[in-house]
């Protein structure tokens, strides 16, 4: 018996047989019955995965992310950044803090008097921190939202106008901090003053949320010196806030707030940590950024 394929007329009788009216092995009838099962089959499918998706859609909003996976709100984040959050500089050498400043310059462009000209698009609220700036609802229909303007009037000295260098040739070199955007978050500013620390709690305003900075280890303490901070109400002001979202306010603004270390000790490794305060504002150890930062300066003479 031989294993001959020619025997049976070989592989042009299998791609085309007269004789059974066979294509590949398959009659007419054969083929339009498999072809009509598997469009069937994968048109099943195809409608399964989208309703799936519709379904899925109709719970999603256009205006607000549905869930929050990264920073819990609100993150507290600070310009210039580094590798470790580590900022190590010589006073005397230009060339060791102009990454820092050329990035502090960068962050501040958008806040140029220039970028918030548009009328219809951003509104004076105020030289002092007011009440939170209703603007509707986000699902409100009622097209793009008005930012608040931000000077960097506010930043003083922090604002690179009068120094370009941001105190860093000085030794005194100054941060800029902004609470991380959460769509229709509305931080609350802190309801109990026993809460603050003992240097802001005189200073508790009814619509700000304060900062304070202070050395994080004990060691440093005597080392850091004198801490000031710049910006509107030197925190942040309930009026910049709720933020809509990309979609209806693409021209929002964050308010800022500037600081500036005036006396850190020269030589040494300084650890320091600064918090945002608010009643609705957490703090995490598995997260360095909840509602706080550290940052550790290492000045050279």
């Amino acid at each position: 018996m031989s294993g001959n394929k020619d025997s049976d007329g070989g592989w042009r009788t299998f791609i085309w047989n007269s004789e059974k009216k066979e294509f590949l092995g398959r009659t007419g009838s054969s083929w339009f019955k498999i072809l009509l099962f598997y469009v069937i089959f994968y048109g099943c499918l195809a409608g399964i995965f989208i309703g799936t998706i519709q379904a899925l859609l109709l719970t999603l909003s256009n205006y607000k992310p549905t869930y929050q996976d990264r920073v819990a709100p609100p993150g507290l984040s600070h310009t210039p950044r580094s590798d470790k959050s580590e900022i190590a500089f010589s006073k005397s050498d230009e060339s060791t803090y102009k990454k820092y400043t050329d990035s502090m310059k960068t962050f501040l462009e958008q806040y140029n008097a220039d970028r918030q000209s548009d009328q219809m698009k951003f509104e004076d609220c105020g030289n002092t921190p007011q009440p939170y700036k209703d603007r509707g609802t986000l699902e409100n229909d009622v097209g793009q939202r008005k930012a608040c303007r931000f000077s960097k009037v506010f930043l003083d000295v922090c604002s690179g106008d009068s120094d370009p260098t941001f105190g860093f040739k000085e030794g005194k070199p100054c941060i800029i901090v902004k609470l991380n955007r959460i769509v229709n978050f509305r931080p609350k500013a802190p309801s109990d003053n026993q809460s603050l620390p003992e240097p802001l709690q005189g200073k508790a305003q009814p619509n700000l949320i304060p900062i304070y900075c202070k050395n994080k280890r004990d060691e440093d303490d005597g080392k850091i010196g004198e801490i000031k901070y710049f910006g509107l109400g030197e925190g942040f002001p309930l009026q910049y806030y709720p933020y809509y979202g990309k979609l209806v306010h693409p021209q929002y603004l964050q308010p800022l707030v500037a600081i500036k270390f005036t006396n850190l000790t020269v030589g040494e490794e300084l650890r320091i940590e600064c918090k945002a305060y608010g009643e609705n504002i957490g703090y995490s150890e598995k997260d360095r950024y909840q509602g706080r930062f550290d940052v550790k300066f290492t000045i050279s003479s």
